[in-house]
């Protein structure tokens, strides 16, 4: 069954005349009567009754004729919805929180000024595993990656920046000049931490379990902004990427302390499938992001 017989049927159904129907549609008669038989023997249903030269709906034709009109109007919907240039485009990508709220807002701005109709959707991407799944399955047409590199064959990888990792404390009084501690110190702190899986977490972690260091207490949040309020508060420290509180280093709200740990290098990278159909916008993204990156 497909569309051009449903519209032969439907014709059929009001002409009440192959004739008729095959010089509306520009089919031979014979075409007409073909396309009815084998939509009938397909069906296993009579639709029409032959009395002599005119012909009438059977009760099965009849239910046909409703469906009929409505995988029609139905097909005409997506036609519309496919071709029509003015339906909004849709950019989805993918991105750590850092990135979202430190990085991106500046790139997004540039862009929707030479793409407002392009609607985009945001998708949090913590690790390359989940970007990789989403950008192959097409959830997402473009991610930034920021963790350690690994292999992503099926990815078009381009380098951005390599990222700066800190520990952090809160400023008070008497600790000004102390800027050094030791893994072994970390025994006797609590460690307020972004979640579980996000990948600057997962190589401290495996640094931690290497070096047999075990924190106090070891609490999570989803928020980034919450772990530096609660530091800011004196409730622990945290192992943040540097952009994210390079202000409040600054404005002497937080400290930044040293120490030995050999944590693998992090980088952010902006991928895409290799495979991917890069449209203008798309492609007009990722220059324009790759622009701004050099400027970080």
């Amino acid at each position: 069954m497909d569309i051009k017989q449903l519209q032969t049927f439907l014709t059929a159904s009001e002409m009440l005349s192959f004739t008729q129907t095959a010089q509306l549609l520009g089919y031979a008669q014979s075409s007409i009567t073909a396309q009815i038989k084998s939509l009938e023997e397909e069906l296993g249903v009579i639709l029409f009754e032959r009395l002599g030269k005119r012909i009438t709906l059977t009760e099965e034709g009849k239910r046909l004729q409703q469906y009929a009109q409505k995988m029609l109007d139905l097909d005409m919907e997506m036609k519309k919805a496919v071709l029509n240039e003015q339906a909004p485009a849709v950019l989805k990508i993918g991105a750590q929180e850092s990135q979202c709220v430190y990085r991106l807002p500046i790139i997004l701005q540039q862009f929707q000024k030479s793409h407002p109709q392009v609607k985009i959707i945001f998708k949090p991407v913590h690790t390359t595993e989940i970007a990789k799944e989403l950008l192959q399955s097409g959830n997402l047409d473009i991610a930034f990656i920021t963790d350690a590199y690994k292999e992503t064959p099926m990815l078009h990888r381009e380098r951005l920046i390599q990222e700066q990792l800190v520990f952090i404390s809160a400023l008070t009084e008497g600790n000004e000049g102390e800027n050094i501690f030791s893994l072994q110190e970390l025994s006797k702190e609590t460690m307020l931490l972004t979640e579980s899986g996000c990948s600057y977490r997962n190589q401290l972690e495996i640094e931690l379990q290497q070096e047999g260091v075990h924190p106090l207490q070891m609490i999570e949040f989803a928020s980034i902004e919450a772990i530096k309020q609660c530091v800011m508060a004196g409730l622990g420290i945290s192992f943040l990427p540097k952009m994210v509180v390079e202000k409040e280093l600054e404005n002497h709200r937080l400290k930044e302390l040293t120490t030995s740990m050999n944590v693998a290098d992090i980088f952010t990278d902006i991928a895409w499938h290799k495979n991917k159909h890069l449209s203008p916008y798309l492609a007009d993204f990722i220059e324009i992001a790759m622009e701004w990156y050099k400027k970080f």
